[in-house]
């Protein structure tokens, strides 16, 4: 790929914009945790309207688990208990523990996942044909519409603290903390503990583990936030991009739609989606594109992201799409790592060329993340509406508009 470059592209109109935002204060009101009543109604009525806007989409019904705490909460609790007794458990089941942690949180075979209670999520995946008969490559822009669970650990003075301690550290490094790493080190202190036949560690891992298993009893008894910025936020960028690109189709390149149902549960959505579509998709000819909490003030690419390691984007995705910003006039800041987890992991991991578009406020954090105050009059709506332009360009450039692909 070369570096973009033409006229700037016809973007979503204001008009756009302001349906799908009306769209996205329907969907706020919904409780819309993986698998919920709520999450199907939302994918039901995000079908219906990106129909009305000319890009017909169908339902996917899914199988998934549809939480990380429980699996998360088992296995450090279980690494708490036997790290509290003798060596030969503690050293037994840490290991096990700290495998199946790190295992989850690196989008694994997950097999404590499949013995747990199974519920029914909802993809929704609409398909903008290209004018011509054949297409030659694929782009799959892609939101997720299911609300994560609060808890104490996302109250917002967490944030505001470590900024006020670290940000300027946060800000040099390009990337936030890992908070997921006390999960899988806790239990692996007790098997190391076990082991060795140091009581401290053993004890001290323990005592970790219990912190972490006590964060996700609390997150599984809270309730689903609204989930304005995360991530309804792309959703709208989403159906004000499928009114553009029905009104203007792309000649050549073939533009898939989706919004996934179980983000919140790490990704699992996703990886159905995966399973499912990317035997059809050719590595070669299809990029991925991931929409993620759009609504904070300042846009941005990921450089990288990973509750336990760091999966890169490619540099030379974030090259173009940064010179189609700078060329669209859209505002970016530099790009950024988030030690969290976005479905744009999955594709990644596949080998599939994937970027990010993500956003942050001053706390170096999605705004609202996974609080209660994540409602649509929190949204910064320039972002989203800039969301949409950036990857309207991208749509354009990729399709081989006259002078925007080498």
């Amino acid at each position: 790929m070369s570096g973009p470059n033409g006229d700037t592209p016809a973007s979503p109109s204001p008009e756009d914009l302001a349906d799908a935002t009306t769209v996205l204060r329907h969907l706020a009101t919904l409780e819309r945790p993986p698998g919920s009543d709520g999450e199907r109604a939302a994918a039901e009525l995000l079908a219906r309207e990106l129909e009305s806007r000319g890009a017909p989409a169908t339902v996917e019904p899914i199988q998934v688990h549809g939480t990380y705490w429980v699996p998360i909460g088992l296995a450090c609790g279980a690494a708490a208990l036997a790290g509290a007794g003798g060596r030969v458990a503690a050293a037994a089941i840490g290991s096990l523990a700290s495998a199946s942690v790190a295992d989850d949180l690196e989008v694994g075979r997950r097999p404590l996942r499949r013995v747990l209670r199974q519920r029914t999520a909802h993809n929704v995946l609409a398909q903008i044909e290209p004018t011509a008969p054949a297409p030659e490559r694929t782009l799959v822009i892609h939101a997720h519409h299911d609300a994560a669970r609060t808890g104490v650990v996302f109250h917002p003075a967490g944030a505001k603290l470590m900024t006020r301690v670290a940000g300027g550290l946060v800000e040099r490094v390009g990337g936030t903390p890992a908070p997921m790493w006390g999960a899988m080190l806790g239990p692996a202190a007790v098997a190391a503990g076990g082991l060795l036949g140091l009581r401290r560690l053993r004890r001290a891992g323990a005592l970790l583990s219990a912190g972490y298993a006590a964060a996700m009893i609390n997150i599984a008894f809270s309730r689903p936030v609204p989930g304005a910025n995360d991530n309804l936020s792309s959703v709208c960028a989403l159906l004000a991009l499928a009114q553009a690109l029905a009104r203007r189709r792309p000649e050549r390149l073939r533009v898939w739609l989706l919004s996934t149902g179980s983000e919140e549960s790490f990704l699992e959505a996703m990886v159905r989606f995966g399973e499912h579509h990317f035997a059809e998709l050719d590595r070669e000819r299809t990029t991925f594109l991931c929409l993620e909490s759009v609504g904070s003030p300042q846009l941005m690419l990921l450089a990288g992201e990973g509750l336990l390691s760091l999966q890169r984007y490619p540099q030379e995705l974030i090259d173009v799409l940064g010179g189609l910003a700078h060329h669209s006039g859209v505002p970016l800041r530099s790009p950024f790592r988030y030690r969290l987890a976005t479905d744009g992991q999955v594709p990644l991991r596949a080998g599939y060329p994937t970027a990010v578009i993500s956003s942050m406020d001053w706390y170096k954090a999605p705004t609202n993340y996974h609080w209660p105050t994540d409602r649509p009059e929190s949204l910064h709506l320039e972002s989203v509406a800039g969301t949409a332009r950036l990857a309207e360009a991208f749509v354009r450039w990729l399709d081989g508009a006259p002078g925007q692909r080498g």
